[in-house]
This record gives C-alpha cells, structure tokens and sequence, in this order.
C-alpha cells in the first residue's frame, strides 16, 4: 500500500539532496549526490548548470529507491542563494557556467558602481549592498561572455533552473525569498525594478516570473525520475527554508545556521532599511502575503575549530571543545576568527584574525574557551544591532552541526541572554521547502496543521550574570577593534 510523500529537493553548493516527508513530519527517506565546484582563477567559483540538474535527478533516484511504496503528490525547492546562470530559452542549453554565491570575480564592477555612487540607492530598493555575492554584476559578466548571438536568454537562480528542468522547459519562474537576493527586486513594490535592471544591464523580459514560496509553479514532464504531472509546488532560498522549517512563523522568530560561517535571520512584518552592516530580505511569501526578515552573515564560525585544535596540537575538534569545557571562562584571552575579514555586522575585508589578552597564566584551555567563544560572540553582534534598532527578538532557532553540541549552545544562549532552542531535525532546508510545498497542495491546510508537525528540543536558557556579560562582551568589543589596528 502506497503511502503520500512530499519531495523536497535541497540543493547546497557541494550536493543536492531529496527528502521525502510524511504527512507527520517524518523524514521517509534521503539521498544526496555530490555537485563538483570548479575554481578556474582564484577568487573565481562556478559550477556545471548540467552537473546540478543531473545530481538532482541521481539523489531524487536514491531517494525514491529508499522507499518504494512512497507517492509522491507534490514536490519543493530550497537553493543555494545568489548563485545565478543564463541559458537559451529556445533549446533549454545553458549559456556558461553557474557563477555561484562565493565567486568574486565582479569585485572590480561593484567597486566601480561604488565610486559611482550608486549603492545607497540600491539598498534602499533591494536591502542589499553591493557586493560580488549577489547576482547582477554576475549576470552582466554571463551576458557579456557568453551571450552574444543568443537572442532570447533566460536568466536565473538556481531554483529557476531547477523549474526550468522539472518542468521540461515550460516554465520558468522563481519565487520571492530568491528573487529578493537577485538584487534586481524592488522589496518595497514587490517587482523587478527597471533601473536596477538598465543600471546592471539585465532585460527584465529575460527574468523569470515570480510567485509566491507556496505556489503551483507547474508540473513535472520528461525529468527521467519522477512520474509526470507532479506539482512543483515550492520554491524558497535555503536559509529562509530553514527559518520556515523551524516554524518562525510569529514576528521577531529567528534562526541562527551554524556552520563554515552561520546565518542569522529575524522576521520582520514590512520592509525597512536595513540597520548598519545587516541586510533586509524577503524571507517567503504566502497567499501574497510578504513576510520580511533581517539578516546578517557571518563568514567564519565554526571553521575557526579544526584550526584552532591544530595550532594547540590537538587531533580533532571534539578534543578542543573538552578542553574547552575545562575552564569556567576563557581568562580574558579573546579570539577573533577575522581569517578572511569581518562579515556583519562589522564587514571589514581588510580585518585578520587575532588572539588577544594572552598573559603567563594563560593555559591551552584559556585559548579553546575562546574559540568556543568566539562562535556565540559574533552572534551577539548582529543580535544587538537588531534588537538596538529597535526591533523585537522573539523565538530563536538554532541548527547546523554545532547546534548539536550542548556546551556551545548554551555560551551562544549566555552571550545573547536569550533562550535558544534547537531543532531535532537537522534537515531543516528541506523541511521548509517540504512544508511549504504541502501547504500549496492542500498536503497540510494551513501554518496551525504545521505547528503540530514541527517539534524542537527544550529551550536553553541564560545562565551567567549579567555583569559577567557585559565584562566579556567589552573584552570582545575591544579586540574586534584591534583586528584592523595594523592596517
């Protein structure tokens, strides 16, 4: 006997994965296959647009394997952001590579638009700065390389292409979180702004359609895995997947993904200006119904791990956070993992890492628990440029893999002095993409259905004074101010 299933597709930058969900909110089965990242210059990083999709179909393959009696009644999309290609509409070819998220090869074109002055006026449009992070600049590269003789290109995120390939070359669309982080959405009026698209040199007839997160983009045909006439229900950028996959559905919720690096994000009810080194976004819309978010991103989180254990001549990660845990507080030693710069709220490129407060009573341990540290600290940072622009934080959500270890979420809730709650599913991306898609299907008929389906651990709360928060949280401040003393 068959049993109803949502497919969620869940595609990162290194791998695409499928996950089916029940009707409980049970994940019935997963796969992923890796994506290959190719890195012709430094600074420059793209992928193979046919890579993606054929990853795609190998991990939907796996996924269904795993679970033969699964039906699958509609389908969702989480992406990685800002990664953006162009093809021909006419033969569906893809026209050049994927430039993705981490590429920098317009850095010289934004400087430029800089000077020029343009950028206030963009942010005011879009709520985002300008930055080789985010597509337009990119999109002028892809058209200007290879879009000559090419009269009617499409141009997308990597969620469009996605539509583009399930649906057999029928429709190409995207929704409103993606469309938000092209730079070329006015969030205000909620449409592709035609000065944003002649100052980048991008023809609006070349964007796709946008729509909301939970919408019926169209129906599966010729994708050599799935049945035809499946719903593509869904489409949603990965972090506001993660955020909907929480549930963070009151405003003020928020989420904190940890990893390499770790997003932060709050919802707001309506757009605003962003508060100094955040950005405002879309984070989904349903029933045309915006629903806002301010976000900050921060470039080196839990990376700063493995490297501190090899600098302390320790074998792993698991090994620095015991040490780590051996002392009450790091003894005034701060460590600031600007490795490769300072992102929010600070964005400082030229900032590099450093340890500082080092004394002779100073032990290994001291410089893990700064470590550790550093993690919750960054997070305060932004936290407090939300909660000091006046806005409310209400739930917190914590996933990625160091949510999973107790210690550190609850430095992160002692530095922010605010409850965090970890997920107890760490496919949190594709659960927003899931849940999204049956909430567009009829699958769950509304967010109450939801609520009942999502289940987190028990909250953590703060435990230390609040005066040895504000000792440690100025030790901080004056150590991020040295990063950049040398320059």
């Amino acid at each position: 006997m068959s049993r109803s299933v949502v497919l969620a597709i869940d595609e990162g930058t290194t791998n695409s994965k499928a996950v089916l969900v029940s009707q409980t909110g049970e994940i019935v089965a997963s796969a992923s296959a890796p994506v290959p990242i190719e890195h012709p210059r430094s600074g420059w990083v793209q992928q193979d647009p046919m890579a993606i999709w054929t990853a795609t179909q190998g991990a939907i393959a796996d996924c269904l394997r795993k679970a033969p009696d699964a039906d699958v009644c509609a389908l969702g999309i989480s992406n990685q952001r800002e990664s953006v290609l162009i093809w021909d509409r006419k033969t569906g070819e893809p026209l050049g590579p994927v430039l993705t998220w981490q590429c920098r090869r317009t850095a010289a074109a934004c400087a430029d638009l800089k000077a020029a002055g343009h950028e206030p006026d963009v942010i005011a449009r879009t709520g985002l700065p300008l930055d080789p992070l985010f597509p337009p600049t990119k999109i002028a590269w892809l058209l200007a390389h290879h879009g000559a003789g090419t009269d009617d290109i499409c141009v997308g995120t990597v969620d469009s292409w996605l539509i583009w390939q399930l649906s057999g070359g029928r429709v190409h669309a995207t929704d409103r979180s993606n469309a938000a982080r092209t730079q070329l959405f006015n969030l205000a009026s909620g449409r592709w702004d035609d000065s944003l698209c002649r100052l980048f040199g991008v023809d609006p007839a070349a964007l796709p359609e946008v729509h909301d997160s939970a919408h019926i983009f169209g129906e599966t045909r010729n994708t050599g895995v799935l049945p035809e006439g499946v719903p593509i229900s869904s489409a949603i950028g990965d972090s506001h997947a993660a955020l909907f996959g929480h549930g963070a559905f009151e405003n003020g919720d928020g989420k904190v993904t940890f990893g390499t690096g770790s997003s932060i994000m709050t919802t707001i009810p309506e757009f605003v200006l962003p508060p100094g080194g955040l950005t405002t976004t879309i984070a989904w819309s349903l029933k045309g119904q915006t629903t806002y978010a301010l976000e900050g991103n921060i470039l080196v989180s839990a990376s700063v791990f493995p490297w501190t254990a090899k600098i302390l001549g320790l074998q792993n990660v698991d090994d620095l956070l015991d040490l780590a845990e051996t002392v009450e507080n790091a003894n005034g030693v701060c460590l600031v993992p600007a490795h490769v710069g300072l992102g929010a709220p600070h964005w400082s490129a030229q900032a590099r890492a450093l340890i500082s407060g080092l004394s002779f009573v100073t032990e290994p341990a001291h410089v893990a628990r700064a470590a550790a540290d550093s993690l919750a600290q960054q997070v305060a940072d932004i936290l407090d440029v939300i909660t000091g622009s006046g806005m409310k934080v209400g739930r917190l959500f914590v996933d990625g893999g160091p949510s999973e270890n107790g210690f550190l979420m609850q430095l992160v809730a002692d530095f922010l002095a605010h409850p965090v709650t970890p997920c107890r599913n760490s496919e949190t991306s594709a659960l927003g993409a899931a849940y999204l898609a049956g909430l567009a299907y009829g699958f769950w008929p509304d967010l109450d259905a939801l609520r009942s389906v999502i289940s987190h651990d028990v909250p953590i709360e703060a435990s230390i004074p609040d005066e040895e928060r504000t000792d440690l949280r100025a030790d901080w401040r004056d150590a991020i101010a040295r990063t950049t003393l040398s320059l």
